[in-house]
């Protein structure tokens, strides 16, 4: 297992300097599990970010040096503050410090953000798949939580990937936004599928994603096909899931976005190659 909840796209930032990062202060901690931590810190009222995007955060270390991790933004970008979401990995570095923090801790987090995991880089569609293992549902988050995305699309379906019901983080979060403010819509406009892979858990499917997809189980429980006249699809997670997936849908006839030319399928590794 790799540590945090790491997106690592074509577009990487050089390494954080005194220059290019604020000081901020975590504002509260929640453990979803005892490996899987999600935290929110203040925001510089300069930072800005697009929903899907990443930025660095630094955490010190008893040594004094400073300990560097890319996290997507799960929180909005209207929101006052920034939220992330890692696990926890034994003998991680930035994860022993991740572990121990508490309110009022001193983080430091990169002034940019980065990343192309975001949806003006797909050609028009009617609807948006999100589809998540782990903690790369969180990117997913802050894109559900923007007016944008509604504006976009008709529906948007989210399927979250895991192991055990209880790492299904943001479930009550996620089936709110179709009631709030700025994102109020109808709430038939959201589809939320769970996924749990290795024990039984009621409303849940429990396959992995693409043997959803080979089998049709995920359109059925949805109600909706999978068309690249109409779907545009967002991958987030694993490195194997997304290499499945890239080769299942271009099977399809799904192509992936590129730089100048808009496609049907966006996709991002959510785990850093080598551990930390």
């Amino acid at each position: 297992m790799l540590e945090s909840g790491v997106p690592v796209g074509l577009a990487k930032p050089p390494p954080a300097a005194a220059t290019r990062f604020t000081i901020e202060n975590v504002i509260a901690v929640r453990h979803w599990t005892p490996k899987l931590v999600s935290f929110q810190t203040s925001r510089a009222p300069g930072f800005r970010f697009t929903p899907g995007h990443y930025t660095r955060v630094g955490l010190g270390g008893a040594d004094g040096n400073l300990v560097w991790r890319p996290f997507s933004v799960v929180s909005a970008a209207y929101d006052p503050y920034l939220e992330f979401v890692a696990t926890l990995v034994p003998d991680g570095q930035f994860s022993a410090l991740l572990a121990g923090i508490r309110a009022g801790a001193p983080v430091r987090v990169d002034k940019s953000s980065y990343g192309f995991l975001t949806i003006d880089h797909f050609a028009p569609g009617e609807d948006l798949w999100l589809l998540a293992s782990g903690t790369g549902l969180g990117p997913f988050v802050s894109i559900l939580r923007d007016p944008a995305t509604w504006a976009a699309f008709r529906t948007v379906v989210v399927v979250h990937s895991v192991r055990h019901a209880s790492e299904l983080a943001y479930r009550a979060e996620i089936a709110a936004i179709p009631h709030e403010d700025p994102t109020a819509i109808e709430p038939e406009r959201l589809k939320y599928v769970p996924v749990v892979t290795r024990e039984s858990c009621p409303g849940a499917l429990n396959a992995r994603i693409p043997q959803l997809i080979e089998g049709g189980r995920l359109e059925s429980a949805t109600g909706i096909s999978l068309d690249p006249r109409r779907s545009r699809i967002m991958v987030c997670g694993n490195p194997d899931l997304g290499l499945a997936l890239r080769r299942q849908l271009t099977a399809r006839d799904f192509h992936v976005n590129r730089r100048a030319t808009p496609g049907q399928l966006a996709f991002e590794n959510y785990w850093q190659a080598t551990p930390s």
